[in-house]
């Protein structure tokens, strides 16, 4: 008589990936494909950050804050008044990012007179909340050409910028994108920028 052997035995089936794992591999394969290619194009096209330097943006943005610059939207559309770009002066990439407000856009005309910005014949002497105290290359009427763009400091008092005689008016490519986000200082958090 053939004995028999005692205790448990284990029969290992044959393990198969089905369809319907293969699909739901696939579509997770997929979505990380495409959640990395959106990665790089939000880090392309928003990763460039740059600190204020000075107070010429105060009461908006202060000295030492980080901002966040959008670099793509100026290829789509042209800056429009009051938004706050960052530019190279003249181009120089080996000066350092400056901040500042868009005030005058192609075509419009620029004066400052008696402390006042006056835009295409209308004063605009809300928009600083102090008078101007120095009109700079603006004291005589600046015409601005195509892809020419008046840029001020929200602190115009405190602000080097297109009434400037070495930075003047700012052609569209020395503009380097838009201001959008700036990080918390010690005055204020996080937001975008107004």
């Amino acid at each position: 008589m053939a004995r028999k052997k005692s205790g448990l035995t284990f029969y290992q089936k044959e393990k198969r990936i089905s369809n319907e794992k293969m699909k739901e591999i696939g579509e997770w394969l997929f979505l990380a494909v495409v959640a990395i290619l959106l990665a790089c194009v939000l880090v392309y096209s928003l990763g460039l950050r740059t600190s204020i330097v000075g107070a010429s943006m105060e009461p908006e943005l202060t000295n030492g804050q980080e901002v966040l610059i959008d670099r793509i939207i100026y290829n789509f559309i042209n800056p429009r008044k009051g938004d706050v770009v960052v530019f190279k002066p003249n181009g120089n990439e080996n000066a350092h990012y400056y901040v500042k407000r868009v005030v005058g856009v192609p075509g419009d005309t620029v004066r400052i007179e008696n402390g006042v910005l006056i835009l295409n014949g209308e004063s605009m002497e809300d928009l600083f909340s102090e008078r101007i105290e120095d009109a700079g290359v603006a004291k005589e009427e600046i015409v601005l050409a195509e892809d020419e763009y008046f840029l001020m400091g929200d602190n115009c008092n405190n602000s080097e910028d297109s009434r400037s005689a070495n930075i003047g008016n700012v052609n569209k490519e020395a503009i380097v994108g838009k201001a959008w986000f700036h990080m918390a200082s010690e005055r204020k958090g996080l937001g975008r920028i107004k």
